[in-house]
């Protein structure tokens, strides 16, 4: 159900656009905060507001993975499956999970908390193994870890991000990537001590970046 809250707040997401039309993305993120899954209503609200169809909404929606059409529990634990961090142990925590928690790729626990997903890259190989809950990096984990990760979420246990702040429920994680802001943005580390390897080298070495050509020197060369 799309209130008139939300419906509002659609329209002032499109409003943010010189072509109201390239923030559909947001509205989306919107509509699973409001209603937990993408919804036939979301998407006529999203294509009234837009002046496009709903069958240009509904290919977007059904595109990306990240706008579900089932509901979504209230933690979504994704496991990064790619190639390093399956070789360092992303597979067996996905598999350790899926028995856990008794459930398959992309479904919810009976109590609709946790929904488990086997995910992409994060770009956070150097943190692998790396699972994301609603967004947020939870590093180097491990069966165990990870394990009791979900179990504390499940217990309502306030539960931190290993580079970020306090997780939050996926609807209010949705909220903040539909553009509204939770005041948590500055809360965690920006990057930690395994990325920032590579310019700690470059310092002890005194290791700089090549200055850029001029236009002359390129002339003649």
């Amino acid at each position: 159900m799309i209130d008139e809250k939300t419906y509002a707040e659609l329209r002032e997401i499109a409003d943010r656009y010189p072509e109201k039309r390239s923030g559909l993305l947001p509205m989306l993120h919107l509509v699973q905060s409001a209603a937990g899954q993408i919804t036939p209503e979301g998407i006529e609200a999203c294509a009234e507001i837009l002046e496009i169809s709903a069958a240009e909404v509904s290919g977007v929606a059904t595109f990306y993975t990240m706008y579900k059409r089932r509901p979504v529990g209230d933690y979504h634990v994704g496991v990064c499956t790619n190639t390093l961090c399956a070789v360092m142990g992303g597979d067996a925590i996905f598999s350790r999970l899926k028995d856990h928690l008794d459930v398959g790729n992309d479904e919810t626990t009976e109590d609709g908390k946790i929904t488990l997903e086997h995910i992409e890259c994060n770009a956070a190989c150097d943190y692998a193994p790396v699972m994301m809950v609603n967004w947020e990096f939870m590093d180097n984990q491990t069966p165990a870890s990870a394990t009791q990760l979900v179990d504390d979420l499940r217990e309502g246990k306030e539960v931190r991000s290993t580079r970020g702040p306090k997780i939050c429920t996926w609807r209010e994680a949705e909220r903040v990537l539909a553009g509204f802001p939770d005041g948590l943005a500055d809360e965690g580390p920006s990057a930690g001590p395994a990325s920032l390897v590579g310019l700690k080298i470059a310092r002890e070495q005194g290791w700089t970046a090549p200055a850029g050509s001029t236009s002359e020197e390129k002339a003649n060369d």
